[in-house]
């Protein structure tokens, strides 16, 4: 799954793809470097991010969304059931929010869901996190999503523990480990760890500033590929081209006949 952050402050790719063209090029770009998924949001969920109102959310991600769903299967990354409705309309067939509010949007859409772990707020999440033990609360919390969407008539979810929403460096390097134990219970997985500030500061030296996002490449690809030898279906990623080689190294994926066909093909097999 590539990540497509239609917004101006993103912790990592803010105001790059802001403008709709550019992110439909870097859309086309995700998929012939071998993305399955192309995941547009146009709201940051950053930690202490502000709320988008939502007719600006819906200009940002709709003509992106449209653009692409020809060529590549789109998520819609929001936490407002609304915006996950207009995407699907457009051609969208999953559902990604942190917030767990758009499942009924999905199961009205036929779309799929992805049931994410977050406590608090993306505006307030990161101020002070505790768990009594955070991979049973955790795991606790995803089940009860699970069986809502269950109930709601969902068929294709997935579970993501919301590695660095509302969690400290410990929570998630303790959920990270717990990988092949949340695999077990026979939902597939979704990890997204990509360039995110855990990484910046267990790569940093003792004493050091924690490392930016722009230098939080190796950890995104030690994480991505830890979760993939751990059985996840879905990584969540900004470097999609470097992932899919890892991927196919490490035998997650099979190599594509050829970039041209992928993206010729892949309006066919959504």
């Amino acid at each position: 799954m590539g990540v497509l952050n239609v917004t101006p402050d993103s912790f990592y790719d803010g105001c790059r793809y802001f403008d709709h063209a550019a992110a439909i090029a870097h859309g086309r770009e995700m998929v012939a470097a071998g993305a399955d998924i192309v995941d547009v949001g146009g709201e940051s969920t950053r930690p202490g991010a502000d709320p988008v109102p939502e007719d600006e959310e819906l200009r940002r991600v709709l003509p992106v969304v449209e653009a692409l769903a020809p060529i590549v299967r789109v998520s819609i990354d929001t936490m407002k059931p609304a915006v996950a409705t207009a995407a699907c309309q457009r051609g969208a067939t999953l559902v990604n929010d942190v917030a767990n509010r758009s499942t009924g949007a999905a199961a009205q859409a036929g779309a799929g869901f992805v049931v994410v772990h977050m406590r608090g707020t993306p505006k307030d999440m990161q101020l002070d996190p505790r768990y009594d033990d955070v991979v049973a609360e955790v795991f606790g919390a995803l089940e009860s999503g699970v069986a809502t969407a269950r109930r709601l008539g969902i068929s294709e979810i997935y579970v993501d523990p919301g590695i660095g929403f509302g969690k400290t460096v410990q929570h998630n390097l303790q959920l990270l480990r717990a990988l092949p134990r949340l695999v077990a219970r026979g939902v597939p997985v979704l990890v997204g760890t990509s360039r995110k500030s855990f990484l910046g500061r267990l790569a940093a030296p003792p004493g050091a500033e924690p490392l930016p996002p722009a230098d939080r490449f190796e950890g995104s690809l030690a994480t991505a590929v830890w979760a993939m030898a751990a059985g996840v279906a879905v990584v969540r990623v900004h470097d999609v081209a470097a992932t899919v080689q890892a991927a196919r190294l490490v035998g997650w994926t099979e190599p594509e006949p050829s970039v041209e066909g992928r993206v010729a093909g892949a309006g066919v097999e959504r």
